[in-house]
């Protein structure tokens, strides 16, 4: 898979504090020359944070991106709703989720024995290749397992498993997250299936996948960024996404 710093630096599961970061690349080498290195773990989780109530997210963080952000088309008409952003070590946005339906919550359903309806949507800008936040090294591009990876971080982040402890979630979600990176550097494995969306109107392939505790999927747009989606509750067939003309809708 080719790795991506949105992934392993700077990373963040909505409302739930950032991965660790992880080291930076060898310095710059010519990319015919370069030998390859192997894949690292994924960071690990660290405690969650408070969630930011949505009425003090702004826009002003999805603003500084320099690529299109992408939500559910007009097809969908409930509440829509601003989470966080990801930036690189030198400020620079590089990924970003927008929320449809309800607000999630960890405990969610446990708590509160409702189930919750929500789509989230990642958009992830395409950047074939970075240098490191101190200029010594290069950063792996984006790709579709990019959005892969932060789509299946982001839906464990709203998964509490029915009679577990509180004391147990961080060594389970530290499994879980390892086994979400595993499962996106291997898009083309068994545990993915393919399913068309309409992304700008024009069916789209996205890898797909479903798992007890909601659905992810991952695919790329024309407009040159990478789409990753998790929800539950609501039927991922039904979707379609669009570029999102006014970010006021969903502040």
């Amino acid at each position: 898979m080719e790795t991506t710093s949105s992934s392993r630096v700077g990373a963040q599961a909505p409302e739930v504090a950032a991965p660790a970061p992880a080291p930076a690349a060898e310095p710059a080498q010519d990319p015919q020359n370069a030998p390859q290195q192997p894949q690292q773990a994924p960071p690990q989780p660290q405690e969650a944070a408070a969630p930011v109530p949505a009425a003090r997210r702004t826009a002003e963080g999805y603003l500084r991106a320099d690529f299109p952000w992408y939500g559910l088309d007009g097809a969908f008409t409930g509440p829509r709703w601003l989470m966080q952003v990801g930036t690189g070590a030198d400020g620079t946005v590089e990924h970003g989720s927008t929320g449809h339906g309800d607000e999630p919550s960890a405990r969610g359903e446990i708590a509160t024995g409702e189930k919750e309806r929500f789509a989230v949507v990642v958009t992830v800008a395409s950047n074939p290749l970075r240098r490191s936040g101190d200029g010594t090294g290069v950063l792996e591009a984006t790709s579709v397992s990019s959005a892969a990876w932060l789509a299946g971080s982001g839906l464990l982040a709203y998964s509490w498993p029915g009679q577990m402890d509180h004391s147990l979630r961080n060594d389970w979600l530290d499994q879980q997250t390892e086994a979400a990176w595993e499962l996106a550097d291997d898009l083309d494995g068994e545990d993915w299936s393919t399913l068309s969306l309409p992304v700008d109107g024009e069916p789209t392939p996205f890898h797909y996948r479903e798992s007890e505790f909601g659905w992810v999927l991952a695919g790329s747009t024309r407009g040159g960024v990478h789409l990753g989606a998790y929800g539950r509750g609501m039927s991922a067939y039904g979707l379609g996404f669009s570029v999102i003309p006014d970010l006021g809708a969903y502040e």
